[in-house]
């Protein structure tokens, strides 16, 4: 099946089960070239983090902001998000107005022997009534670019849409006698290969796998809503010439006016 069929089959498959993947998305030139962007932030990110990267850190974040890349790198990251191939997808999975929200590295814990946890996203600011309720409205996607080869995800398929049994609340918030790093009955894996490319929602129950020097690239996409990009950082946006080097800026422009509006 080519690239272009399996785009096409993107939507229903995410509505169904809450994560699609689509092999080989990055060309090797795409993919290398997004990988010495993101070793580069990666290397300045661990050394004014050392401490925080030693004691249980997994992921970065803002890698498009100015802290530790500069213009030309940034362009790299910009100009890959606004890319007619990314936006057409988050075009079909989120209508007109894709919103930016935010860019994630996903690399391995400095301790082997921690453990990943299972999740939501939402967890981390919402109550668990606001959680069930999440389900039901705004989206927020990751676009997940695996730039090594890696042991990928694993997840609960359509908790996207689906509370979590007991057994899954339980693990999910270490209660009753369990805790986050418990496998479940009904998790799948998804491994990935260098230049794949899986789309997840940030409702799924998942948890990432340690592992292989994992290099995993998120691109975080939503609707245009104020309640979910105050999250958004500024200074992660790119303006003026940036901006109109980028072939669909969209995104960026939808994170910008909503921004804009909120002040």
């Amino acid at each position: 099946m080519s690239t272009y069929d399996k785009q096409h089959k993107v939507g229903p498959d995410y509505q169904r089960q809450g994560f699609v993947v689509i092999d080989g998305f990055l060309s090797e030139q795409e993919r290398a070239n997004l990988l010495a962007v993101v070793n580069e932030f990666h290397q300045q990110w661990l050394d004014k983090n050392a401490e925080f990267y030693a004691e249980r850190a997994i992921n970065s974040a803002y890698l498009t902001a100015s802290t530790f890349l500069n213009d030309v790198q940034r362009q790299v990251l910009f100009n890959f998000i606004g890319s007619q191939r990314v936006m057409t997808l988050a075009y079909g999975l989120l209508g007109k107005q894709p919103a930016f929200m935010n860019t994630q590295l996903f690399f391995d814990p400095a301790n082997p022997n921690q453990k990943n946890y299972w999740h939501r996203d939402a967890q981390y600011h919402l109550s668990l009534d606001e959680q069930r309720e999440a389900l039901k409205g705004s989206q927020v996607l990751h676009f997940r670019f695996a730039l090594v080869d890696e042991p990928g995800l694993e997840v609960i398929p359509a908790s996207h849409i689906n509370w979590d049994t007991v057994e899954e609340l339980d693990v999910r918030m270490g209660n009753n006698g369990k805790a986050p790093h418990h496998d479940l009955p009904n998790q799948y894996r998804v491994p990935l290969k260098a230049g794949d490319l899986m789309i997840f929602s940030a409702n799924l129950i998942h948890r990432g796998i340690y592992g292989m020097d994992r290099r995993a690239l998120d691109v975080l996409f939503c609707d245009p809503e104020p309640d979910i990009l105050k999250y958004a950082n500024p200074d992660c946006l790119p303006r003026g010439k940036q901006l109109a080097a980028i072939d669909d800026p969209t995104a960026f422009t939808v994170t910008q006016n909503c921004l804009d509006t909120a002040k």
